[in-house]
């Protein structure tokens, strides 16, 4: 159930890739940056490439709900809040808290350093990009939360009978699995590392409180939108045509404001949700059924 997903997201998944790819390698259009393709020099919309780098994880999300049955006797249901119906409210409560926060975050540092930003695109692309950003991301987004959040967690629950664990080696695996990123070659894995690990527990935390994925799902995609609409920077994973283009970079000084962004996220959220039961988050896991919700 880990593995199927990445194999048939780099295989299936990359046909729309590959096909692009041969086309403009054999024409002749097609730049190479070392032995990589680069697809902007090559004269390919970003926003075309931005669908290619997207449409893997579609792919992954369908093999997973495909998977889930035959391997496991469970409703694909079960690994997003135990089997009841999604709850949307919560999806779209957190993706609005953190689009807040996230403006508010950017603002703040326009207005500090405003020689680190320059106006990237004010064309109608923007509208593009958005509209592309919202229909794609949400399933990228969805992906790594079940995967992560929901599915390994309750694995590594069920075998460690214990609440943070799960919350600990989910979050770095989610970390590691980001370290081919550009960002980790351009700032360095010790330095990046922490930060996607931050994440993970930010959307963990929610999960364990809320017996559900919907909270970490509304917040990534969020995240992931919010960036990709305004603002890239030239090692960004996804490049986009975004508003803003950070030209310089404090990843530490980020890390911190990070940190803040994320317990302001965390304190709203159970303000709103009055979550009751800690013990959730620091009890020992019992488990009557393996195939129902921990």
């Amino acid at each position: 159930m880990s593995i199927a997903p990445f194999l048939a997201s780099n295989t299936v998944g990359f046909i729309p890739y590959f096909i692009v790819w041969a086309i403009y390698s054999f024409s002749g259009k097609m730049v190479y940056s070392g032995s990589a393709p680069d697809f902007a020099a090559s004269g390919i919309s970003l926003n075309v490439t931005f669908i290619l780098m997207l449409f893997p994880f579609l792919m992954a999300l369908l093999t997973f709900i495909l998977l889930m049955k035959p391997l496991h006797n469970r409703k694909f249901g079960t690994v997003i809040n135990g089997g009841i119906a999604i709850r949307w409210k919560r999806v779209f409560t957190s993706a609005l808290v953190w689009i807040v926060l996230s403006s508010l975050y950017l603002y703040t540092s326009i207005k500090q350093h405003p020689s680190d930003f320059v106006i990237n695109n004010t064309t109608g692309s923007l509208f593009v990009i958005a509209f592309l950003a919202i229909l794609m991301i949400p399933f990228q987004a969805a992906f790594e939360e079940i995967l992560f959040r929901g599915y390994l967690m309750q694995g590594f629950a069920i075998l460690t009978k214990n609440r943070w664990m799960p919350i600990i080696i989910t979050s770095l695996l989610f970390g590691l699995m980001h370290s081919i990123n550009p960002e980790m070659k351009a700032y360095g894995f010790w330095t990046m590392l922490p930060q996607y690990v931050l994440f993970g527990i930010v959307f963990a935390i929610p999960t364990m409180l809320d017996d559900g994925v919907e909270i970490g799902i509304g917040a990534h995609a969020a995240n992931n939108i919010f960036l990709s609409i305004f603002l890239t920077t030239k090692v960004s994973a996804l490049q986009t045509p975004a508003l803003y283009m950070q030209v310089t970079s404090y990843p530490w000084k980020e890390f911190s404001g990070q940190v803040v962004n994320s317990l302001l996220f965390l304190t709203i959220m159970f303000l709103i949700f009055r979550w009751k039961d800690m013990r959730k988050l620091y009890g020992r896991v019992s488990i009557i059924n393996e195939s129902t919700s921990v």
